[in-house]
């Protein structure tokens, strides 16, 4: 008879749900919360100790699956533009997962076992755990180690702060973006303009009209006392254009303080999905 400890279960069902939650953000440039990943991967390790319970063997039902991964997708990425996408990624990266175990056992091996969906370990928990976090840290690195030889690009949440006003924002790091500004050579945050519109005093917000003719705006602005100047950049389709900047007091991107930061106002929306609404280089 298999004895099932539901504790040492849980742990390591909330540690793999957790990290199949991560992957399917990362590889679906979605913006990552931990806190609500770790309740969908909560959700999920409670589904895999429930499976075990007097009683509830129908949970075993692929309909069943089916829903608590649904459940712990929308627990984790609830509300996204992109949740069908992220959905998608997540039975697709678990599926990958569980033919890995699955090839493990056909080689004989048995630190892991997959039984009904559910993924125990015969061996020490706590030696499951460290070779599970060493594998993370060393894909980890080699992610790491690839992305300085190409373009990356994910969603992060964004604050901008000017004064007591601060805008939060959901920004696309992108290391392809190389706008930066000419006198200090740092990065610049180019959001779109109409989402900044609390970091200015009530009535002194630029107009979109304004946002066109930055050179207008530049000097209504001045006079209001605010901190602007303008950016020159180039794009596709743009040989020389010009940009309302503002100086702004701090800029938070994911986990990176940026300090002090130059923001450019652009005039047109940034993306036509809506997933993000600012941009800024490595």
């Amino acid at each position: 008879m298999t004895v099932v400890y539901l504790d040492e279960l849980f742990l390591l069902n909330f540690v793999v749900d957790y990290l199949l939650l991560l992957a399917a953000g990362r590889l679906s440039g979605e913006v990552l919360r931990r806190g609500r990943l770790a309740l969908g991967a909560a959700l999920g390790a409670a589904y895999a100790g429930a499976v075990f319970l007097p009683g509830l063997g129908f949970l075993v039902h692929p309909l069943c699956k089916v829903g608590a991964g649904i459940l712990a997708v929308l627990l984790g990425y609830g509300g996204s533009p992109r949740l069908l996408r992220v959905c998608l990624v997540f039975f697709a990266v678990s599926a990958a997962f569980g033919g890995g175990i699955f090839a493990l056992q056909l080689l004989g091996s048995r630190s892991l076992v997959l039984s009904n969906g559910v993924i125990s370990s015969p061996l020490d928990l706590k030696l499951v755990l460290l070779s599970a976090a060493g594998c993370y840290v060393l894909i980890t690195l080699l992610f790491q180690r690839a992305a300085r030889h190409s373009p990356r690009r994910e969603l992060a949440p964004a604050v901008v702060e000017l004064g007591e006003r601060r805008v939060a924002l959901t920004a696309l790091v992108d290391t392809g973006n190389t706008l930066a500004d000419p006198v200090s050579g740092r990065p610049v945050l180019v959001a779109e303009g109409a989402k900044m519109g609390g970091l200015f005093p009530a009535g002194t917000a630029p107009t979109r009209e304004e946002l066109h003719d930055p050179s207008a705006a530049l000097e209504r602005l001045g006079q209001a006392g605010l901190r602007c100047r303008l950016l020159p950049y180039q794009a596709v389709g743009v040989e020389c254009g010009l940009l309302l900047a503002l100086r702004a007091d701090r800029v938070k991107v994911g986990g990176e303080d940026y300090g002090p930061l130059l923001v450019a106002l652009s005039p047109t929306s940034l993306t036509d999905g809506g997933g993000y609404c600012a941009l800024i280089g490595a």
